[in-house]
């Protein structure tokens, strides 16, 4: 029996809207990520099941695009599905769809697992072997994240990482990543209804107690952003544009 993709249903709450009345794309992405990691707690592979062997699923890399933001108690459905396991990466998709079945986002992530002890990347084969029936015949929905190369930051500000900004795997949450990005644009880019596309490359962990400095380059139509962690290496690159 073939594998199908996943459906589940959401409906924008308040606490997920700007002043605009429309969802933030931490919100939507936050979705994407929950999302994620429910599909993978049913079918096996979760983080707690990995867990009990002391590793855990870390995000390398994703694409956001979101042609417009969904307003307040609308409902919606994510469709996701595994295109592919690779030897360190894994290619999980998404798409958003309204009430009406119109298409308005999509995503597209690749995962590595690490071993939580030594907080190396481990080969993802065996995954790929026990969990073939997860992979779906399905492309991508859009480009894979693309590599930031190089940023040159216009603007700097610092960050330093306190509690609320972890996650499970005692890192920066990806979610505090983009917003500490997203908080350096001007207000007018942040509430536009142009379609945008973000991509994300995570390159080192952030942990508790870090002095983190965020870089913006601004150019026409696209910002580029820049991470650098407190021994000067650059711990994350993301690029927004707006179309």
């Amino acid at each position: 029996m073939k594998a199908e993709k996943s459906l589940y249903r959401y409906r924008i709450e308040p606490h997920e809207v700007d002043f605009t009345l429309r969802a933030t794309i931490p919100a939507l992405g936050s979705v994407v990520l929950n999302t994620a990691g429910t599909d993978a707690h049913g079918k096996g592979f979760g983080v707690d099941a990995l867990n009990a062997g002391n590793h855990s699923w870390v995000l390398s890399r994703i694409a956001f695009e979101f042609d417009r933001r969904p307003k307040q108690y609308d409902e919606y459905t994510v469709a996701t599905w595994i295109s592919d396991y690779g030897r360190v990466l894994s290619t999980r998709n998404f798409t958003l769809s309204d009430s009406s079945g119109s298409e308005f986002g999509r995503a597209v992530s690749q995962w590595a697992m690490i071993d939580l002890a030594s907080r190396t990347a481990v080969d993802l084969s065996w995954v790929g072997d026990a969990h073939a029936d997860a992979i779906v015949d399905a492309e991508p929905p859009a480009e894979k994240p693309r590599k930031i190369r190089a940023v040159t930051p216009s603007e700097r500000c610092e960050h330093r990482v306190v509690y609320s900004d972890i996650d499970f795997n005692r890192h920066v949450n990806t979610m505090r990543y983009i917003e500490m990005m997203l908080d350096m644009l001007p207000l007018e880019r942040l509430t536009c209804e142009a379609p945008v596309r973000m991509d994300i490359h995570f390159m080192k962990e952030c942990r508790y107690g870090q002095t983190l400095a965020v870089g913006a380059e601004f150019r026409d139509d696209e910002a580029l952003f820049e991470i650098v962690n407190d021994e000067g290496a650059a711990a994350v690159r993301a690029a927004i544009g707006w179309k």
